[in-house]
């Protein structure tokens, strides 16, 4: 499991734009927090098989990543089990 940091806050339209900070483009948005971080584990997992699949590097975790505007900074984990689905396809001879 790796840790990366999650920034939320609330536009003028009250819906959340949520992002991990530590993970360049895992971006998202919800209606309520609830949702927008349900949201932003999705697009962090979709980002991760991303690098799984081009073969990359997750990025480190930044423990002094920060967003000033931020309303919440939280915690975000990041879990990849082996015998997942994702690694099948990646194992799968083209």
């Amino acid at each position: 499991m790796i840790a990366y940091k999650a920034a939320y806050k609330k536009g003028e339209d009250g819906w959340y734009c949520a992002q991990v900070l530590d993970f360049p483009g895992a971006i998202s948005q919800g209606r309520t927090l609830n949702r927008a971080r349900g949201n932003l584990a999705d697009a962090l997992h979709l980002m991760a098989e991303s690098c799984i699949l081009d073969g990359e590097p997750f990025p480190r975790p930044d423990p002094n990543a920060h967003d000033n505007e931020a309303e919440v900074i939280e915690p975000i984990f990041l879990n990849i089990q082996t015998g997942s689905r994702l690694e099948q396809q990646v194992a799968r001879p083209a």
